[in-house]
């Protein structure tokens, strides 16, 4: 009797202690996420007014938010009660993003639309990253930053960037570098794009699949097609998911590299936890939970609005933790890497628009 009492005050103490860590740990994170959801809400404002003045917003509020936290890193030298809620911010919000973009993509309306594209697709995700990755290391760039600048290009530049960081626990400069170039491209490949639709010859189809392999965001994607013509929107929608499509099994990849000695891993042994994110099987249950349409429509709104806002304030965080004149010392290699990548992605993406006759 007295053993089993006193193995029970003892969970109890181990709770309590579990407990008041929590507690702890929370309160400490509280300023830090204050500041980070304080530069969302100005890069958010931000977006809206450049919406208003110019039609569109050429920089999005991630870009934004990033952009505003490195400047007040840069110019402002941040107090330390600040770093436990950035760093907060930077790893448990974004992988919590990362599982709520699950429920924005349904894998069933993708597969009526000819398993040859969609193979066609991966492929070229597959090969544009070993191509940008070989082409970011020849060029002296670290390990990391080439894998965050293969994937943000090959498959859905910020997004990707911002699921494959935590994966291979890439650095916070590395990460802010890489979204700053390639959010800034991003913005350039979306204005240049249609020139290109005569220059290349293409079709009102074959323009929408070019466009869902070489721009980086749905949205961009969108902004790209929409001026040519709602078939080219449509085409270039549905090929830009399937690229979305592969950021699981991409990262997935990735993990399982990692934890075997691979990108950047130390050669740990495998085991299913390991294999698997708990943020990348969210993201994959989301994504079968929406195909099989078993999430209620109403929440399909919010689960989008959720992930876009929690993105973006740990792009804030990513920003806060980053000094830019750290990232400026690598500012030329990264930018001719990701104008070289995006050159490879585009010529791919034309090999298989020729190859499949669309």
């Amino acid at each position: 009797m007295a053993e089993a009492q006193n193995c029970s005050v003892e969970i109890w103490r181990r709770t309590g202690q579990i407990v008041n860590r929590i507690l702890k740990n929370a309160a400490a994170a509280v300023p830090g996420l204050a500041l980070c959801a304080a530069v969302t809400l100005v890069a958010q404002a931000l977006q809206t007014v450049e919406a208003r003045v110019f039609g569109r917003a050429w920089l999005e509020s991630l870009v934004l938010a990033i952009l505003l936290g490195t400047a007040i890193r840069t110019f402002h030298k941040l107090d330390a009660r600040f770093e436990a809620g950035i760093h907060v911010g930077a790893k448990l919000l974004l992988e919590i993003a990362v599982v709520l973009l699950g429920a924005s993509v349904s894998a069933g309306a993708l597969l009526q639309n000819g398993l040859g594209l969609i193979a066609g697709i991966a492929a070229v995700v597959v090969v544009a990253i070993v191509l940008s990755y070989t082409i970011g290391r020849g060029f002296g760039l670290p390990n990391k930053m080439a894998l965050l600048i293969a994937c943000g290009n090959s498959i859905c530049g910020n997004s990707a960037i911002a699921a494959v960081a935590p994966v291979i626990d890439a650095d916070s400069e590395d990460v802010a570098a890489s979204i700053a170039f390639t959010a800034v491209l991003g913005v350039g490949v979306v204005l240049g794009l249609p020139l290109l639709m005569g220059v290349l010859s293409l079709s009102q189809a074959e323009y929408g699949v070019f466009a869902g392999l070489t721009v980086y965001a749905v949205p961009q994607v969108l902004a790209a097609t929409g001026a040519v013509s709602a078939t080219s929107a449509h085409i270039g929608t549905l090929v830009k998911l399937v690229r979305v499509l592969m950021l699981g099994p991409v990262v997935l990849v990735l993990s399982i590299m990692k934890r075997s000695g691979g990108a950047g891993g130390t050669g740990h042994k495998l085991s299913l936890q390991h294999l698997v994110p708990w943020f990348i099987a969210g993201f994959l249950l989301l994504l079968w939970l929406r195909t099989l349409d078993w999430i209620p429509h109403a929440l399909l709104a919010p689960a989008h609005d959720a992930a876009n806002v929690l993105t973006v304030t740990s792009m804030a965080a990513l920003g806060l933790g980053v000094d830019a004149r750290a990232v400026l010392r690598a500012g030329a290699r990264v930018t001719t890497v990701v104008v070289a990548s995006l050159a490879c992605l585009g010529a791919i993406s034309l090999g298989l628009i020729r190859l499949l006759g669309l």
